[in-house]
């Protein structure tokens, strides 16, 4: 006997084979399967919308590990009443207090009290559903909103409660709302943009206005030089002169119209040397401020180091007729207006970012104009007896013996100095030529790279006979007048750019560890970083005498004021 199935498997035949040959003893048909689609469309959604809810059941009976189920007969008895609207003793009071919704909504709980808990699940599943189209909807809104502008007259809440008032009695659609909420954010965003520049400006001022402490430190003394002969006795003594000029020592050169400034350089790089018997200070200043700045060292001495007090006005060689380029620089009426004229008029601040802008407000310092600024590219000429000196700006403070700086050998280049073009803080160790030159001109896109890594003032070992060899003040003049000519279209931030076309190719880089920048405008610098470093230096708008300066930073400077002398205490300076 066999059994034959035809292929479309709708028929069974069972034969017997007889003389060699097969007979059919049955034939059966199966009747033909037919499937409607609606059918097996009702049962997917029926299917769709059941499992998930099962999914939920199991999920939140598995996770209450109690009575833990091993099979499927235990999870189906756990899982029967809840589906049936039952209760018991056993699992579901359990279920319900841990699928509990008054944890979350006490008024949801209200409204789904009493009801078997796959309703109170169907119901929360839908108020999901329903609220994820709401935000769906609400998200298309903003994304329209975003594109329009906020019309002119519409009328802006100043407060979120007046926001809330309004929108109760005026009714907002979604849009409405959308629209107003725009408009206060970008009204706050033009009003916290606008009290930014204000501040900024604010701080600018207050960098370049001198202290009522400093001003009367100046005054008090100048006062003295005319009263008191003690406070007008030749610096160094007559004895010592010869000294100014020798070699076998290491001198220092300080310009500065700031008393109090000078003191701290001064007395941070006697204290933290281990010979201080071999510094040599060549202090210089401006005539007006030369009568004080003498009375102070004239009257604290820092023995066994020597000071020099030198105001510009007795330099024989620094004249008018030698240096035409700086009278130019002081008296032309564009540089007048640009660093003495109104910073904000006409300045377009919706293209500006606030860092651009304050960089820019540093740029307009009236400092960058003093003869006293420019004053280091004529070392070779005021010093002309001396081979090497280290000159330090005012806003710097010595915290480490500096006598090494005289054995690094500059391979034959003229400025030792710190590249600003790497470092551990990006802000400030981040300075390329780009930062300070406008490549548009021809002239700078021509002579210059973007690229070239740029070096700090501040603390820098000249070679003053490898100076002498060279072009490098010529040069520095020759620049200082093309940027006139183009109305200062080339570079528009004080003394360094010149310097960095000038200096280009007689610079050796030194440690970054001898000259830590950025104390004067970056607040985050690292505390660690600064106790380590040989010169720190304020660069900046927040010096450290200034109400202004940052202070966690500022008692690195104050430790070297005299705070119990008596001009400093009649002064009430950092009072």
């Amino acid at each position: 006997m066999q059994l034959h199935f035809s292929p479309s498997m709708r028929s069974v035949t069972i034969s017997s084979s007889s003389n060699g040959g097969y007979g059919d003893l049955m034939k059966i048909k199966v009747a033909a399967r037919h499937f409607s689609y609606r059918n097996v469309f009702h049962t997917i959604l029926i299917l769709a919308f059941f499992l998930p809810f099962v999914f939920i059941l199991t999920a939140v009976v598995t996770l209450e590990g109690v009575n833990k189920c091993s099979s499927i007969d235990c999870l189906g008895r756990r899982l029967g009443p809840s589906l049936l609207g039952r209760t018991d003793d056993t699992g579901v009071s359990k279920l319900h207090s841990t699928f509990s919704y008054c944890h979350f909504s006490p008024i949801l709980c209200k409204l789904l009290h009493g009801i078997p808990f796959l309703t109170q699940v169907y119901a929360v599943v839908c108020l999901l559903l329903f609220w994820q189209k709401l935000v769906k909807d609400f998200v298309k809104i903003l994304n329209q909103v975003n594109t329009e502008e906020v019309p002119d007259g519409l009328k802006l809440p100043e407060s979120f409660s007046q926001l809330v008032a309004e929108m109760k009695n005026n009714k907002y659609s979604a849009k409405e709302f959308a629209l107003v909420l725009k408009g206060m954010m970008e009204k706050s965003e033009r009003e916290i943009r606008e009290s930014k520049f204000a501040e900024l400006t604010n701080k600018h001022f207050a960098a370049s206005a001198i202290p009522k402490g400093i001003h009367c430190l100046s005054l008090r003394l100048t006062d003295e030089y005319s009263t008191n002969a003690h406070a007008r006795r030749q610096l160094p003594s007559p004895e010592l002169l010869p000294l100014l000029s020798d070699n076998s020592l290491q001198h220092f050169v300080v310009a500065t119209d700031n008393i109090l400034a000078a003191s701290v350089v001064v007395n941070s790089a006697v204290q933290s040397t281990l010979k201080p018997e071999k510094i040599v200070f060549h202090v210089i200043t401006d005539k007006k401020t030369y009568a004080g700045m003498h009375s102070w060292f004239a009257l604290n001495p820092v023995t066994p180091a020597l000071v020099e007090v030198k105001g510009v006005h007795q330099f024989d060689w620094l004249t008018r007729e030698n240096v035409p380029v700086l009278e130019a620089v002081e008296s032309h009426n564009v540089i007048r207006k640009y660093y003495h004229g109104n910073h904000v008029t006409g300045a377009n601040l919706s293209d500006t970012t606030p860092r651009s802008f304050a960089s820019k407000l540093q740029a307009r310092s009236p400092k960058y104009i003093s003869l006293l600024n420019h004053l280091r590219i004529y070392l070779p000429e005021l010093f002309p007896n001396l081979d090497k000196v280290v000159f330090l700006d005012d806003d710097i403070v010595i915290q480490r013996d500096l006598s090494p700086l005289w054995d690094i050998d500059l391979s034959g280049k003229v400025n030792g100095a710190v590249e600003t073009c790497k470092g551990e803080d990006e802000w400030v160790m981040s300075k390329r030529f780009r930062n300070y030159f406008n490549f548009s001109h021809p002239l700078i896109a021509k002579n210059l790279n973007p690229e070239n890594c740029a070096w700090a003032y501040g603390m820098n070992i000249f070679d003053l006979r490898a100076w002498r060899k060279t072009n490098i003040t010529n040069t520095y003049h020759a620049w200082l007048k093309e940027n006139l000519k183009s109305n200062l279209t080339m570079w528009k931030l004080g003394t360094l750019p010149p310097a960095l076309i000038a200096f280009k190719g007689h610079v050796h880089p030194i440690d970054a560890s001898w000259h830590m920048l950025g104390l004067g405008y970056q607040s985050k610098t690292n505390i660690d970083n600064v106790k380590k470093a040989a010169v720190i230096h304020y660069n900046g708008q927040s010096k450290p005498w200034l109400e202004i300066g940052f202070e966690h930073l500022r008692p690195f400077w104050t430790k070297f004021v005299n705070s119990s002398n008596d001009f400093i205490s009649n002064c009430h300076i950092l009072e």
